[in-house]
């Protein structure tokens, strides 16, 4: 009720406010050419939809459009002898950022220029499984809370998690662990607070929306230069600080409160930061959970022109992770929640610079980056740590990575362009865990102690064309790894990466494309170190590898229209089997903790094939609708002879329908529709989990893996709205937003669990084979979660 008692009081202040609000601001930057960073003189620049209101640049490539109505918008730019370009979203207020705008010359003649303003942008790399989020979607999706790992579930391919805690990525039947990302070029090996090691999930995102551009999202035909990717890459691009003035932002948010800034220091340098910090210890505690996380983060980009053809820029990004138990809660949820869950700390940071040299039409890029995760997990039996006796788990692993990555892109007569680059890593993983195990029928106590170096490198080279008439994109590449933790591995040439991608625009509107490719993923470190009787077990891993095939065709109208179909085919090989449970890694990582330390094998295969259809269609300034389904399977075996098995991530079909419409006085309304198959399932070993020994090592229930995914749940769809209003004044910004998740109180059953009552049926029996008393908890989730949000710029 006090929600929507808030919701209420905005309604009337906003009506009430809306007629002192500044009509307009102006809007103003620099075009130059991309290679030279020369001034681009005489250029036309025009709002995006908006063909009339626009200027040309000065002598010295600079604009100001005046009287811009606030709000989110793009620009359209064109100059005689370049290829006309639609720029990223940009938010036009009372801090409306410095735009610089980069042309590329166009070595085709032409008669005369024409301005088509295209925000379905593609590559010519990556001509199908591309989609990139704009500014749009990242303030105002609803459901999301701006979490960019949530945003990304509106497209096609990508599946989520009903039970709403978690924003692992799920991309066309591949687990998380498959997933890379990358900001400004440089790898985050997680953007996650309380990450999942081994994986990349988590609850919540550790990158501030605040200071994004925009993000390439690619579910196929993965860029040369970007390592390790199988289900997919995130490719974030951060704005650039403002050059003019100092900006500020603060933000109270469903979880967090943050500040972030933009601004320079002197004439050639620039800046953005942020940071956050978390209530939802104290919204948890108020809600009675039984697990109080908290966090805070922090990002940091400067951009530097070293000279008129150099340029540097230094990337930081940090957080730091503390999630308690609340074990003064009671019921029966809680107290099977508490009865597993560790205390769970954190430290992560990922640090890099980039320096950029532009030399005629080749383009040099030099990069050094380092990034830290430091995981500590804390378990006593009971949550009882008045004794070392009822120590279950004490867990400090760390994970580093250094890496220099070289590259040079050339650009040939307009038609061609040539990159090729080497990379060279560093990384180093340590673990030491004392551990209470239950295994051949008897519980034991494990003191594990690891430490692993491993040198790795990379080698890359692509090339793309497009044709004189623009209608012909093709490109080809070839990608190979190695490293030094074996002889197989360090073979690059059994690593070779091949990659080739065509696109053909049939007419104006129609246009075919097409990718295949071989890729190739290291093991996680947590499977690589693996050690017993101080010998590294896993030292027969291989790489991982899949390789894929995609095919679409997409029709677009006018250019705010846009309808693909694409299918895909994806088949997995080396895949870690587990010894112990004879499940893939690639199935696991979806919960809290730590995967892949244990005894594994490359034995499993795998495979995901499926079609996608997605439609888009936006007005500038008023309408933004995406729809897509995905009808996919997805399966593995343990070896070549052994049946095929629906992997954890087999949802069979997805569904998201999502827009935003902005009305007048600056309020927007938006939905989201998304529904998903129900998962498969692995049925409880009730017997051995009733075992005292057994009970007392885990706190949880053990599966049956003789069972593994015999059972299907329910599928689930769930609707999200959200309404914004925002106020422009003269010096700044206020916006209010109220999201509403879940608002048909949809409710997702999972399979009830098996708990111990504490009470031994059998107290006469032998030691091992004393039972618990067990009783069932109903699991039924799905609940109305309303969250309201303030946004202060200025």
């Amino acid at each position: 009720m006090k929600c929507w008692f808030v919701f209420c009081l905005l309604v009337v202040g906003g009506l009430a406010g809306a007629a002192a609000q500044p009509a307009s601001y102006p809007v103003s930057g620099r075009v130059i050419d991309r290679l030279s960073r020369q001034p681009v003189a005489y250029a036309a620049v025009v709002l995006a939809g908006q063909e009339r209101t626009g200027v040309s640049t000065d002598s010295l490539g600079r604009f100001r459009i005046e009287r811009v109505k606030p709000g989110i918008w793009r620009l359209t730019v064109s100059s005689m002898g370049y290829k006309s370009m639609t720029t990223p979203e940009y938010l036009v207020s009372a801090a409306t950022p410095f735009i610089e705008v980069e042309l590329e010359e166009d070595a085709t003649p032409v008669e005369a220029v024409t301005v088509r303003p295209t925000p379905f942008r593609v590559t010519t790399e990556s001509p199908v499984s591309l989609k990139v989020i704009g500014l749009q979607e990242i303030e105002k999706s609803p459901g999301s809370n701006r979490d960019v790992s949530r945003i990304v579930r509106s497209y096609p391919g990508v599946a989520f998690s009903p039970v709403g805690y978690r924003n692992d990525l799920i991309v066309r039947g591949g687990g998380p662990s498959e997933n890379r990302f990358y900001m400004d070029g440089i790898e985050i090996p997680n953007i996650n607070h309380f990450a999942t090691q081994g994986a990349t999930g988590g609850p919540v995102s550790i990158v501030n929306a605040d200071l994004v551009q925009e993000i390439s999202f690619y579910t196929g035909a993965f860029p040369a230069d970007r390592a390790g990717a199988m289900s997919s890459v995130l490719d974030f691009r951060l704005r650039d600080g403002n050059p003019e003035r100092q900006t500020f932002k603060a933000t109270l948010g469903a979880s967090e409160v943050g500040v972030s800034g933009s601004g320079h220091i002197g004439r050639k340098t620039t800046y953005l930061f942020s940071l956050r910090q978390s209530y939802l210890q104290l919204l948890f505690k108020m809600l009675g959970l039984p697990f109080l996380p908290n966090y805070i983060d922090g990002q940091v980009k400067v951009r530097t022109r070293l000279s008129e053809r150099d340029e540097l820029t230094v990337l930081g990004l940090a957080g730091i992770d503390n999630m308690k138990l609340n074990v003064d809660e009671e019921g029966e949820d809680a107290e099977y929640l508490l009865s597993y869950l560790p205390r769970i700390r954190q430290e992560t940071f990922t640090v890099g610079a980039s320096w950029r040299h532009y030399a005629g039409r080749h383009v040099q890029t030099v990069t050094l980056s380092h990034n830290y995760l430091n995981n500590r997990n804390l378990k006593y039996r009971n949550n009882d740590s008045s004794t070392e006796e009822n120590l279950t788990l004490r867990l400090r692993s760390v994970e580093q990575k250094s890496t220099l990555r070289g590259e040079n892109r050339t650009y040939l007569n307009g038609l061609w362009s040539v990159r090729e680059g080497v990379e060279l890593t560093w990384s180093s993983y340590t673990n030491r865990t004392f551990q209470r195990l239950y295994a051949a029928d008897q519980s034991m106590l494990s003191d594990y102690n690891t430490r692993l170096g491993i040198l790795g490198w990379g080698l890359f080279v692509s090339a793309e064309y497009v044709s004189a008439d623009k209608r012909l994109k093709a490109s080809a590449g070839l990608r190979t790894d190695g490293c030094d933790y074996s002889g197989g591995m360090a073979r690059f040439w059994n690593q070779l990466s091949p990659r080739a991608s065509v696109s053909y625009a049939l007419s104006d509107a129609w246009s075919v494309s097409g990718a295949a490719g071989l890729y190739y993923q290291l093991p996680p470190y947590t499977a690589l170190g693996f050690r017993e009787e101080d010998a590294l077990v896993n030292r027969s891993l291989a790489y991982m590898h899949v390789g894929t095939f995609s095919a679409g065709v997409d029709w677009r109208r006018n250019d705010r229209l846009i309808v693909s179909v694409e299918g895909f085919y994806k088949r997995y090989g080396n895949v870690p089997l587990s010894l112990a449970d004879g499940i893939p890694l690639s199935c696991k990582g979806a919960d809290y903790g730590t995967v892949g330390n244990e005894a594994l094998r490359s034995g499993a295969q795998g495979r995901a094939y499926g079609v996608e259809a997605m439609a888009r269609w936006q007005i500038p300034g008023r309408l933004n609708v995406v729809g897509s389904v995905t009808l996919y399977r997805s399966e593995f075996r343990s070896g070549a002879s052994a049946p095929w098995v629906a992997s954890a991530w087999d949802n069979r079909f997805v569904v998201n329908v999502s827009g935003t419409y902005d009305f007048p006085r600056h309020w927007s309304f938006g939905a989201k529709l998304s529904a998903v198959g129900g998962a498969p399932f692995t049925p409880y070993d009730l017997d051995k989990s009733s075992l005292v020994a057994a009970w007392d090592v885990q706190g949880r229930p053990y599966y049956d893996y003789t069972r593994y995914n015999a059972g299907r749940l329910d599928a689930y769809a769930q609707l999200d709205v959200r309404l914004d209003k925002v106020f422009y004044f003269k010096r700044c910004m206020l916006g209010f937003y109220v999201d509403l998740q879940n608002v048909t109180v949809s409710k997702y059953r999972s399979p009830d669990v098996w708990m111990s009552t504490g009470v031994i049926a059998n107290p006469e029996a032998p030691v091992g084979e004393q039972k618990y008393v067990m009783k069932p908890i109903e699991q039924v989730s799905g609940t109305l979660l309303p969250t309201l949000g303030i946004t202060v710029e200025f």
